[in-house]
């Protein structure tokens, strides 16, 4: 029995939804069982979602809640005053303690909803350095979320300066509320039981990863405008979309919302081109018209219509962020996509069309992953990288073929829709 039962959807206070999704987060999003310790990350804007998922982790059974929050005002002093030094610092201490906590057994839950343009105005390369240095200090712990040692989640939160990037044209009080009003929708809070949806939702992904799975194709084909690319599969591949069991028996769904089903390139067997279909937003550069040429994995030529430097700097990360680490199919009429919005934030864009993703690939994504040491895994064609990036290059307009091992070819979508 849910908290707000009987109760139409329509009639419920904002109050009540931010409830719900708080209890999404809980029991959906990270299926936190009883003596589970939680760790959360947030901005200060998010304070009263982390209240609702700090509640309804304790009524879990949850033995401990502990909320790590930043502060974007901070975050622009550093920029702004600190020596240029500071740039290559990051806080090793910090991220050596959560890959503790994880090791004995926390989960980890993410309230995205950052300014994407926080950082728009500020000097690149010190972002890029910043970043770098984060991604390396941040390793232990994001070697455990990516290979799904434990449960975890994603979940947003409605923050103002979120909201105007994505209605600039309206009073905040008004971009808010569209805002929360998307993000409710798209998380199924806006239904009679979201518990019940959520699980009617993950049965229907299932069965699409379970047809994926038999058909084990070895490449597949995206075609369209601008578009004609081949994405090897890595050996041994597996598809996954929903909810996914972690390493520590737990059921989980990492990202709520999500739409995709996914699974694992072959870092040495991409070739083509791609064309993106939608901007892609990072770090507060938008990225629009993004085109890069692939041969045997590698991005060897790129080229974007705005951002082309934060992008170049990206893909000089490190050696894998210029292969890829995951490919994921999504219908052109998903929820997300059909609401017509951009969100400026992947966890909500990435799931309005079928996208390709730089960087790290994920050991879930593989048969018997979670056995595998990671040279076994790149044996079979994973990639390794300090970034995981994803970008979207699905649309109405896309077609995509699964190959057979014997280069034979049949239809998966047709127009950006399941065939």
């Amino acid at each position: 029995m849910t908290r707000h039962a009987g109760v139409p959807p329509e009639a419920l206070s904002h109050e009540e939804r931010l409830d719900r999704l708080g209890r999404v987060a809980v029991e959906v999003g990270l299926g936190l069982k009883a003596g589970q310790e939680l760790v959360i990350t947030a901005s200060l804007d998010a304070l009263p979602l982390v209240r609702r998922i700090t509640e309804h982790a304790y009524k879990a059974g949850a033995t401990l809640v502990t909320t790590l929050f930043s502060d974007e005002e901070a975050t622009l002093m550093r920029f702004r005053n600190a020596a240029d030094s500071s740039f290559d610092t990051a806080s090793g201490w910090l991220y050596e303690g959560m890959a503790n906590a994880f090791k004995g057994g926390a989960a980890r839950l993410a309230i995205a909803g950052e300014n994407p343009s926080l950082l728009a105005h500020e000097d690149p390369e010190k972002v890029s350095r910043a970043n770098r240095a984060r991604s390396k200090a941040y390793m232990p712990a994001l070697s455990l979320i990516a290979g799904f040692d434990i449960n975890w989640t994603i979940v947003s939160y409605a923050s103002p300066a979120w909201a105007k990037a994505m209605f600039p044209d309206d009073p905040e009080d008004i971009a808010v509320a569209k805002l929360w009003h998307a993000i409710f929708s798209a998380s199924r809070v806006d239904t009679p039981d979201p518990v019940a949806a959520w699980e009617a939702h993950n049965e229907e992904l299932n069965k699409r990863t379970a047809l994926l799975n038999d058909k084990r194709y070895a490449a597949l084909r995206f075609r369209g405008p601008g578009t004609d690319l081949t994405v090897g599969l890595a050996d041994e591949h597996e598809w996954a979309g929903g909810a996914s069991v972690a390493k520590n028996g737990v059921v989980c769904n990492a990202n709520i919302p999500t739409e995709e089903v996914f699974t694992t390139p072959h870092k040495l067997r991409v070739s083509g081109h791609v064309a993106s279909t939608k901007p892609l937003s990072y770090q507060g550069t938008l990225i629009k018209d993004i085109r890069v040429r692939f041969e045997e994995g590698r991005i060897v030529e790129a080229h974007a219509a705005s951002g082309l430097d934060v992008l170049a700097k990206v893909l000089d990360t490190d050696e894998g962020s210029r292969r890829l680490g995951e490919v994921a199919l999504v219908p052109h009429s998903s929820p997300i996509s059909k609401s017509g919005l951009l969100f400026f934030n992947t966890l909500y864009d990435e799931n309005a069309a079928s996208h390709i993703a730089l960087g790290q690939s994920y050991s879930k994504c593989f048969v018997n992953g979670a056995d595998l040491s990671p040279e076994q895994l790149a044996a079979r064609g994973a990639n390794s990288s300090l970034i995981h990036i994803d970008w979207m290059i699905g649309s109405g307009e896309v077609d995509v073929d699964g190959l057979r091992a014997d280069g034979s070819a049949e239809p998966v979508m047709r127009q950006g829709e399941w065939a």
